[in-house]
This record gives C-alpha cells, structure tokens and sequence, in this order.
C-alpha cells in the first residue's frame, strides 16, 4: 500500500457556503435543463402534446446532502420542514388536503368560515385519521387520492401512523409526502420544559359538541402554520448518509433557486445534522435526470482517526474483519457445529479390541456374468441380410414385370 499524505483535521468551526459558487451551479444546471428539454428525442420520435416550457416548469430542482456518518440508524416517520423564503407552490390552483386529528369537524368548520378566501379554495379537503382510514383503504382509492392533491398536510400527532394507512402510494417517493403541521395549542413552558399537570386535578369528562376542540390553537395561528407548510421544504431524514431535498424548479430564475438553497443549507446542518459542520461532506444540486453539480465540499472524509490508516501499515491489518476483531478481542469465532473449534486439540484415536475370525461380517459374493457369445450374434446377423437382400430382389423382379 503506498504511504498516504499527512491530513490535519480541522476546527469545528462554521464552515459557510460560497454564495458565488452556489450560484453558477444554479446557472449551469438550469441552462443544462433548459438546453436538454428544447432538444430532439434521441429516438426521432415527437410527442405533439409535450410543451417544453411546461416540461422546464415542472422539473424540480434537489439539494443532496452527503454526511460522514449516518444521520439516524432507523428510519424517522415523521418528518420536518424547512421555511423558504421563496415558497415552492405559490399557484392558486394548487389543491391541499389537510390530514387532521380526531374530531374532524371543528377544522372542517374553521377552513369554511374562518380561513381566508384565497387560502380557502387551496384546501380541497380535510379529513381525520379515523375517516382516512375507512374511506381510502384500498389500493385505488389511495392512487385516486394521490391523483386528486397537489400537497398533503398532517397534524403532527398522527403524522407517524400514516405510512401504515397510506402505504407506498405515499411515501414509496418523496414527491407528495405528509408534510407536518402543528394544530395542537403547546402547554406552558419554563425553561424550556413543559408545565406539569398538578396532581389531584381532575378533569370532569363531559359530552361537548364535536365542533367545539379545546385543544386547538387559534385559528389565526393555525392559518399562518398551513400557509407556511404549503411552500415550505419536506426534509425525510433516512439511515443513510444521503438526503434530497427540492428546493425549486427549473423554471425560476437561479438567483431563487441560489436564495433557498442558502437557507436550506443553514438549516439543515444546524436542526438536522448531528456534529453540525464536522459530520458534513459535500452538498449537491441536480435535476432529476441530471449530473450533480458542487455547492459545498470538505477536504475531511473522517470524523475521528480511527477511520484513518496509519502510514506504512496496509489497509488488512489496520481494519480487520469481523474475524480477526473477535479473535483480537479473545472471543471465538462462531464456526458453526459440525466444525471443530481452533483451540480445541485433536483427540486421540481410541484403541480397538481384536476381533475373531468367526465374529467378522462376510463379504458378500460378486455375480458372474454370462460370458457373451459372439460367434453365434454373428450367424443371426448374416442370416439376417441374405433374407433381406432375397426380399429386395423379389420385390424388383415384381415391379419389372
């Protein structure tokens, strides 16, 4: 193995983003997309409905993100979102449906009457757990819903049982995940910890009418959080090192694209990442179908210096299997039953007793096979084609005549 360069780690420190460098990736992608969606298909084959500003206007634009070590070691089901200062569905024809908890009626009756009239038409739908769950359990009616809405919101109290009543029609993709809202009222707090519920006090349980929620926040406060969440950024967290996010479209000008970027960047590492900027390797931003192009990328492959091997000393030794690590630790391997463990020493052979003559087993009799007779198959052979060559000659004689 040749000796490997000396490499420093540094500071954890801010690390800031180039806003320069963000830029002109922004710049090069668009052009790249804009380009690609004006060419001819490679197949010679037209599509007459297909309009290319259309096409440009719908690609979306991702950030990856590429951390050192694993953000979660399992998946989170619920996500979280990022505020854009340019929102990614600003259309007043985009249609929202609005997952909520149990009862439905008191959020049904404060988007009709209550909700502004421009936020009011987004909202196509609002429907509980219990509801989702009788009306949209089979498989078509789950696709025709997925077909209906353009952005899915969830009451972050029931957001984590929505992958089991939505299934891969949801989340097998990123594009229409739930995004989370908060429509509880938050309890008190002091220093940063919630107030306790006094002991002794009850709560008398009386029927009150279900349009009536005394757990709900204000419904100023709740359209404010549904007017944020609609153009805010979905990030789902995986146990990978590798995140997306869509943070625009190809057909807005970069220096949006770049702004939202900016702040997707700061807000990620600071919420999201552990280690912040340490744990951090590169960020990425691509199309769909497009090569990634650089943001941001650290010199620095490692958190620790254990991962680095040291100079002169081959990469075998330096990170040995789990083998040698169990051995090294002084435990034996696992290698299995029917195989005999390292340590253990050879038996020795135990001694027979001599047998008599009369008490070993007999060995069975080998069958004589008749001896062949070949003189005999060679007669019957001859005899065999003169009686066909006199069959032959009859049989020409007949048809001469």
């Amino acid at each position: 193995m040749s000796p490997s360069a000396a490499v420093t780690k540094t500071a954890e420190t801010t690390v800031p983003v180039n806003p320069d460098q963000t830029l002109k990736a922004c710049k090069a992608l668009v052009a790249h997309i804009k380009k690609a969606a004006a060419a001819p298909p490679k197949d010679g084959k037209q599509n007459l409905l297909a309009d290319a500003e259309t096409t440009v206007a719908e690609t979306p634009v991702w950030l990856t993100l590429t951390t050192k070590n694993h953000i979660h070691e399992n998946n989170r089901l619920q996500p979280g979102k990022i505020a854009l200062p340019n929102p990614l569905n600003t259309s007043e024809e985009v249609s929202v449906c609005l997952i909520t908890a149990d009862p439905q009626r008191y959020y049904k009756n404060a988007v009709a009457d209550e909700f502004p009239e421009e936020l009011r038409k987004k909202i196509g739908r609002v429907i509980d757990l219990t509801h989702l769950k009788a009306k949209f359990k089979a498989y078509e009616a789950q696709r025709k819903l997925f077909s209906e809405h353009d952005v899915f919101l969830a009451d972050d109290r029931i957001i984590n049982r929505l992958p089991k009543a939505l299934g891969k029609t949801f989340f097998k993709t990123t594009t229409k995940r739930p995004i989370p809202v908060v429509l509880m009222a938050q309890r008190e707090k002091v220093d940063g910890k919630r107030v306790a519920v006094p002991k002794g006090f009850m709560v008398k349980k009386n029927k009150r009418d279900p349009a009536e929620n005394a757990n709900a926040r204000p419904t100023a406060e709740i359209v404010k959080e549904v007017e944020k969440a609609i153009g805010a950024a979905l990030v789902h967290l995986t146990p990978s090192t590798n995140t997306a996010i869509k943070v625009g479209y190809a057909g807005w000008e970069p220096e949006k694209i770049a702004e939202n970027i900016t702040v997707v960047v700061k807000e990620l590492v600071e919420r999201f990442v552990p280690q912040k900027w340490s744990n951090v390797r590169s960020f990425y931003v691509k199309g769909p179908e497009t090569a990634a192009l650089p943001v941001y990328q650290t010199d620095e492959l490692w958190l620790d210096e254990s991962k680095v091997v040291p100079n002169g000393q081959e990469g075998s030794s330096a990170l040995p299997g789990k083998r040698e690590q169990k051995l090294i630790k002084g435990e034996k391997p696992n290698i299995g039953k029917k195989r005999k463990s390292l340590d253990a020493e050879p038996e020795p052979a135990a001694e027979e007793a001599p047998v008599a003559k009369e008490d070993r087993p007999k060995k069975k009799a080998k069958k004589v096979l008749p001896e062949s007779n070949d003189e005999k198959l060679d007669k019957e052979i001859a005899e065999r084609k003169a009686r066909l060559k006199k069959q032959k000659a009859s049989a020409k004689k007949a048809v001469e005549v």
